[in-house]
């Protein structure tokens, strides 16, 4: 048990000297986890200025991945040119840090990139995302680590390998246009892929494996704008491009079926097959940002996400910090847009008490999105006032 006594949950601590640890997720769709974490202290300390409030706002490895890494790794941020899920040209970031790169797939290929009509992964490019590798490696990169995650491609990272001088190509020879659709004609690759022996790691907590049931097409297609039929399609056209990311002498055997391979529309198993390793995206944010120390000193943990649901448990943002909590006999309160795990799972898994923007705003899930940082700040207020001397 944490040295410092709670009385239960809620109720009036029974130690004077409070310090909270803020380490939400984002809040997708509405605010980024820096954001978050800044409301939360801000509607803190409207009740208590004395307290220690230390923010450490984190990600799995999709939208926020580089803003959370760059404080905690006093890195270099570059700012250069990309191109969005269509082609369009855009501005990306890359960290870095000495020999290490880190690239946001979400800065090229994320999924708010696109305005709903836009959203179509039939013909949406992880393009943009080489480009960022590519910037990486030229400013001296000889590791780079991709976060995984929002992505708006099911292109298994075809479009990334086209950046990296490896374009797919038709029986005839021509490139092929962008999107995962017209990967149902690829033939061939133009040849090796550029990436003078960096290693690549993708920072991402999704296991699914490239095609079949539980892969890239068919659970998270109907996300970005794809209908019944159109998984059908993108399936049988990751399943032929993975035979040719298998023919690759870097590509592990087996690798439509590894862990990880179906990690943003696929790009997963174009990493896998350029001689990278996938990591638990959790465990390398908790670590390069020093969280488990921050737990050690903690009193209180205050996590969050747009939607805590039975997948936040799931090798989530909250349910590693959640366990962290649990682990030093810490409460541990989650913060969400809406909450719709049940009390005993959340309890399993070291969540103290929940508390919902929904619920605040009366069920207004508008309000509750275009307001989230006054919700915050509001319901970090009334923890205040049951948490603080």
């Amino acid at each position: 048990m944490h040295p410092r006594q709670w009385s239960g949950q809620g109720n009036s601590r029974r130690c004077e000297a409070v310090r909270i640890l803020i380490c939400p997720d984002k809040f997708a769709g509405s605010i980024d986890a820096v954001a978050a974490a800044r409301a939360v202290a801000s509607g803190w300390r409207t009740v208590s200025e004395a307290d220690d409030l230390v923010e450490r706002p984190l990600s799995d490895g999709g939208p926020g991945f580089v803003d959370v890494l760059a404080p905690a790794l006093d890195g270099r941020r570059v700012i250069v040119d990309t191109v969005d899920p269509l082609g369009r040209p855009t501005k990306g970031t890359i960290l870095i840090k000495g020999p290490m790169g880190y690239v946001e797939s979400a800065h090229a290929c994320g999924l708010h990139l696109l305005a709903p009509p836009e959203r179509d992964p039939k013909r949406t490019t992880s393009y943009g995302l080489g480009l960022l590798v590519l910037a990486a490696i030229e400013h001296g990169a000889t590791r780079v680590v991709v976060g995984l995650g929002g992505s708006a491609v099911n292109d298994a990272g075809a479009g990334m390998l086209a950046a990296l001088d490896a374009a797919p190509l038709d029986a005839a020879g021509y490139a092929l246009p962008y999107g995962g659709a017209a990967l149902t004609a690829a033939e061939s690759l133009t040849g090796a892929p550029r990436t003078r022996g960096v290693e690549l790691i993708a920072a991402t907590d999704v296991d699914n494996p490239l095609t079949g049931l539980h892969g890239a097409s068919a659970v998270y297609g109907p996300q970005k704008g794809a209908s019944r039929e159109d998984v059908f399609l993108l399936d049988r056209a990751l399943e032929r491009f993975g035979g040719l990311l298998q023919g690759l002498s870097t590509a592990p055997p087996g690798l439509a079926a590894l862990p990880g391979a179906g990690a943003a529309g696929g790009i997963g198993a174009a990493i896998l097959a350029l001689g990278g390793r996938c990591e638990s995206g959790i465990d390398l944010v908790t670590r390069l940002t020093g969280l488990p120390e921050a737990l050690d000193a903690a009193d209180l943990v205050i996590t969050g996400e747009g939607s805590f649901d039975h997948q936040s448990l799931r090798g989530k943002v909250v349910a590693g910090v959640a366990a962290g909590a649990r682990d030093r006999g810490l409460p541990c309160v989650v913060l969400a847009g809406q909450v719709s795990t049940g009390r005993r799972e959340a309890a399993a898994a070291g969540v103290t008490e929940t508390y919902s923007l929904m619920d605040l705003f009366d069920g207004d899930e508008r309000v509750s999105m275009a307001e989230a940082a006054e919700g915050l700040s509001a319901l970090a207020k009334r923890l205040a006032g049951q948490y603080s001397r």
